[in-house]
């Protein structure tokens, strides 16, 4: 199958993409690298497994005749430091970049997936987090350049599948870590083992009692390639992640067994609107798509810090 994927060579999209070049696709990836890393698909590139248009989709595509039976759109800052840096941007990929793609899935008669976020929720009033629940969203603050970019494209996405027959798909992806999570990006997990490699303290905002689901980003791509080759699916929405909440304190103190670090753990002030509490529910992603989360916590830990060593050895990561 003929298959786009934008923000491709992101951590998650590069993942995606990787799954399905394994599994004979032809894939295209469109990716401006505004947050995305050429190493992360390098390797599939020299080996003519995928092809690269390096492009900014908030502009219209030229992909030269070669239309997509699929699209996963993933292209999107997608970290508080990445879309406090570029909230513009964000705003803008979400909009004028999900229009263009749903435009070209229109007029290639293409299934459209939009990796949305669980940021769609807001600070959640109802917890866990069902598809119903439509959120509790701060359209003004300092978040809210992600946040209502994905709600619009959202709004967009489903306008398409009511108004043309558009097959769309949305999925709200939950905290996902694993190799390739730049260990810039400002999350919560690559800051840890980023200050724990380098025997810094290890800095928990608040006092780490707010919880997290934190998904691996194997599952996560799992569910992705679920909900993009299922059938009966056109027009619904699923919860990805992990349902296993813990506090981030938790987090820290296993980063820290894992590590080996001697560096404390220290507490700061709160971040502004911080996300008390945070859990998918995913009784429709198991019940509808036969899938569930595998890589416990402590395990996906493990990999990932295993990762993080390996690239610092190699002089490939810069902390």
């Amino acid at each position: 199958m003929k298959i786009l994927v934008s923000g491709g060579a992101g951590f998650i999209g590069s993942h995606l993409v990787e799954s399905l070049v394994e599994a004979g696709h032809r894939v295209t990836v469109v990716d401006n690298f505004l947050t995305g890393r050429p190493e992360n698909i390098g390797h599939l590139l020299r080996q003519g497994r995928c092809r690269l248009l390096e492009q900014d989709i908030v502009k219209p595509l030229n992909l030269n005749g070669e239309d997509p039976e699929l699209i996963f759109h993933l292209a999107s800052p997608a970290s508080p430091e990445d879309y406090g840096r570029y909230p513009v941007e964000t705003l803008l990929v979400n909009s004028a970049g999900t229009y263009n793609l749903l435009e070209l899935a229109r007029a290639a008669g293409a299934r459209f997936i939009l990796a949305s976020t669980s940021e769609v929720y807001g600070d959640p009033e109802v917890h866990p987090q069902p598809e119903t629940y439509w959120g509790h969203v701060n359209p003004v603050g300092p978040r809210a350049a992600y946040d209502e970019g994905k709600r619009f494209a959202e709004a967009l996405t489903v306008t398409y599948f009511r108004k043309y027959g558009l097959d769309v798909r949305i999925v709200r992806i939950f905290n996902t870590y694993g190799p390739r999570n730049r260990v810039d990006d400002g999350r919560v997990i690559p800051n840890f083992i980023r200050q724990a490699l380098r025997n810094e303290p290890l800095t928990v905002y608040g006092d780490g009692s707010q919880t997290r689901s934190f998904c691996y980003v194997s599952d996560l791509v799992a569910g992705l390639l679920r909900v993009g080759f299922g059938t009966g699916l056109a027009g619904e929405v699923f919860n990805l992640g992990n349902d296993d909440e813990r506090p981030v304190i938790e987090v820290a103190r296993l980063v820290k067994a894992l590590t080996g670090t001697p560096a404390p753990i220290v507490f700061l002030p709160p971040r502004p609107e911080e996300i008390a509490r945070r859990r998918p529910d995913l009784t429709k992603a198991r019940q509808v798509l036969g899938w569930s989360p595998t890589v416990g916590l402590e395990e996906g830990l493990r990999r990932t810090v295993a990762w993080y060593r390996e690239e610092l050895t190699a002089g490939r990561l810069v902390t």
